[in-house]
């Protein structure tokens, strides 16, 4: 990539060195494959600690009742940051905050659970449906 289009200081944080410098992290196993675990920018830090957002919103993907799910960190005096999740339901399911926030904290690690879950009726996305986290924290911001 050559730059951003009129942008040059976004291309000079991204293409420091002629290299794209995505935000993407990632891990690879075994087995010499390649995944993407989550964005750098959207790391959560609570408590000193690093959390996934992508480990979170996986775990609310796995209950019935949620359709899409979107994880954030939102500015805590005390842990630097607090793990909040925001959730839709599918069509026809109801289902509790206590009980999503429950239900996910007995699939993660300590600590790595949201200590707020919001059901809320839709999730800002882009034309080709990804859900835009950015757009999350500077309304929760306002």
């Amino acid at each position: 990539m050559k730059g951003y289009w009129r942008q040059p200081e976004a291309t000079v944080a991204a293409v420091p060195d002629g290299w794209l410098r995505t935000g993407d992290l990632g891990r690879r196993d075994e087995d010499g494959f390649f995944y993407v675990v989550d964005r750098k920018n959207e790391l959560i830090t609570r408590g000193g600690r690093t959390v996934y957002p992508r480990d979170i919103e996986e775990a609310l993907y796995e209950h019935p009742a949620v359709l899409e799910a979107a994880v954030i960190g939102t500015p805590d005096t005390k842990m630097g940051e607090e793990i909040v999740a925001l959730v839709t339901l599918r069509p026809g399911e109801s289902v509790g905050s206590d009980e999503l926030r429950t239900y996910v904290k007995g699939k993660l690690t300590a600590g790595n659970h949201p200590r707020h879950v919001e059901i809320v009726p839709e999730l800002p996305k882009t034309s080709t449906g990804k859900i835009l986290k950015r757009e999350i924290r500077f309304a929760r911001a306002t």
